[in-house]
C-alpha cells in the first residue's frame, strides 16, 4: 500500500505560502470531525472565465422544482437563509455540502470486487496501488486507472470548481461551506480506505489523510494559478495531478479537461447562491468539449510573414 495515496502535485514546500495558508489536524473517529477548522482564509485571484459568447454548458445541470409546495418551501428557505446567523448557516451547509461532495465523488467512482472475498488477491498497478473497476468518461474515455488516487484527484477537481464558486458566498457563510465540503471528502476517503481497501489501522489512515490534504493544498494553488495565467499553466496543473505527469498523455484529452473546467466555472458563476445551497447540482463530463477542442484555431490559417520571424534587435552599443 506504499503507493496508495501517491502525491502527484509535486513538493508543496515549493508553493507560494501566500497562495494558501492553512493549518489542520486530523482524527479518524467515525463520528468526530475529520479536521479542525481552517485557521486562515484563502485569498485567491478571481477566475478568468471564457467570453460570454460561448454556448451554454451541458456540464452543469440544475433543475429547480416547480410544484407550488416546493416553490413555497424554497422561498421560505431563502428568507431564513438571509436572516440566518453564522451558527445557523453551518447546519444548512452541512447537509448540502454532503450532497455536493457525493456528486463530486460520483465522477470517479470505482469498486474492488475482490476486497469482499476472503483469500482473493487484489490486482495492483505497476506503482503498487489497488486496482479496481470503474465506469464513466474518466475511465472509459480518458483511460485513467480506477484506483483510490484517481478517484481522489477527479473528486478534488470537481470540489475545486465548487470551491471557486463558494468563494462568492457571503463572507460570514463561505468558510462553513468550504469546511464542510472538505470534511465530507475526508469522511468518504477514510470510509473507502476501511471498506474497500481494508486499511484498518488508524495510524495508517491518518497518514494517508494528511497526504491527501497536502495534495489538496497543492492543486488548489496550481489550479488558481492556471485560471489566472492561462490554459497552458492550467493544463500543466491538471497533467501533474490527474495524469500523474504521464509523458504519453493525449493532449486533446487534456485540452478537453481544461475546457471543461472553464465551462463549468462560467456556468456556476450564473447559478444563484440558493441553487448551490440546495445541493442539487449535477456535473457532466469533459467529453462534451471534444468538438471545441478539435476545432482548428483561426490563427492556424494566418500566413507567417517575414516580420513575424525577424529576430529581435539587441541593445544598441554606445
Amino acid at each position: 500500500m506504499s503507493a496508495y495515496a501517491k502525491t502527484a502535485s509535486g513538493n508543496p514546500q515549493q508553493l507560494d505560502p501566500q497562495l494558501f495558508k492553512a493549518y489542520r489536524t486530523f482524527s479518524s473517529t467515525s463520528r468526530g470531525s475529520a479536521s479542525q477548522r481552517i485557521a486562515r482564509k484563502t485569498h485567491s485571484p478571481a477566475p478568468i472565465l471564457p467570453p460570454k459568447s460561448d454556448p451554454p454548458s451541458k456540464n452543469i445541470n440544475f433543475k429547480p422544482e416547480t410544484s407550488p409546495k416546493t416553490s413555497t418551501a424554497i422561498n421560505i428557505a431563502q428568507e431564513v437563509r438571509k436572516r440566518a446567523s453564522r451558527a445557523t448557516e453551518t447546519y444548512i451547509a452541512y447537509g448540502a455540502a454532503e450532497q455536493l461532495m457525493k456528486e463530486c465523488a460520483r465522477q470517479g467512482d470505482y469498486s474492488i470486487p475482490q476486497s469482499q472475498e476472503k483469500g482473493v488477491e487484489i490486482p495492483k498497478t505497476k506503482d503498487g496501488e489497488d486496482l479496481g473497476v470503474g465506469t464513466g468518461w474518466w475511465y472509459t474515455e480518458l483511460g485513467l486507472a480506477p484506483t483510490f488516487n484517481t478517484w481522489a484527484q477527479v473528486t478534488f477537481l470537481h470540489m475545486y470548481l465548487l470551491n471557486a464558486r463558494l468563494r462568492n458566498f457571503p463572507a460570514d457563510h463561505a468558510p462553513a461551506w468550504h469546511q464542510h465540503l472538505l470534511d465530507h471528502f475526508f469522511y468518504e476517503a477514510e470510509n473507502r480506505m476501511t471498506v474497500i481497501h481494508n486499511v484498518h489501522a488508524r495510524a495508517i489512515r491518518n497518514r494517508y489523510l494528511k497526504d491527501l490534504f497536502v495534495q489538496w493544498r497543492g492543486l488548489t494553488a496550481g489550479y488558481d494559478e492556471g485560471l489566472v495565467k492561462g490554459d497552458a499553466v492550467l493544463a500543466a496543473a491538471v497533467w501533474r495531478n490527474v495524469f500523474k505527469g504521464d509523458e504519453e498523455v493525449d493532449l486533446r484529452r487534456l485540452g478537453e479537461v481544461v475546457s471543461y473546467m472553464r465551462r463549468v466555472l462560467k456556468t456556476l458563476d450564473t447559478v444563484q447562491d440558493e441553487a448551490i445551497a440546495s445541493g442539487r447540482i449535477k456535473f457532466g463530463d469533459p467529453g462534451s468539449e471534444r468538438d471545441l477542442v478539435s476545432a482548428a484555431s483561426k490563427m492556424m490559417s494566418v500566413p507567417i510573414t517575414d516580420a513575424d520571424v525577424k529576430p529581435a534587435e539587441g541593445p544598441k552599443k554606445a
